[in-house]
């Protein structure tokens, strides 16, 4: 357990720390909120999304682009949720 919980705070940096503020604002936020109680397959799949360009990942939550299919699935459908909801 102690491991998972290292491995969440090492998320939830990351996620605050990317380089573009919005996308800092959006993952940092879902990261407080959402990753503790995660399962390691959801943290794997929060961890894959860390890996994809701020500038893109800002278009997928703004909705102007369709997300590339490598980064699309349900993870992503949950952030994109989050940031919208936090934009209106």
């Amino acid at each position: 357990m102690a491991e998972d919980l290292s491995r969440v705070q090492r998320l939830k940096y990351r996620a605050w720390r990317r380089g573009m503020r919005e996308c800092d604002l959006v993952l940092g936020a879902f990261a407080d909120v959402r990753l503790v109680g995660m399962s390691d397959a959801e943290l794997d799949a929060f961890e894959a999304l860390m890996e994809a360009p701020d500038d893109q990942l800002w278009t997928w939550i703004l909705g102007t682009v369709e997300p590339d299919p490598e980064f699309a699935g349900p993870m992503l459908d949950q952030v994109i949720a989050f940031g919208r909801e936090d934009l209106s």
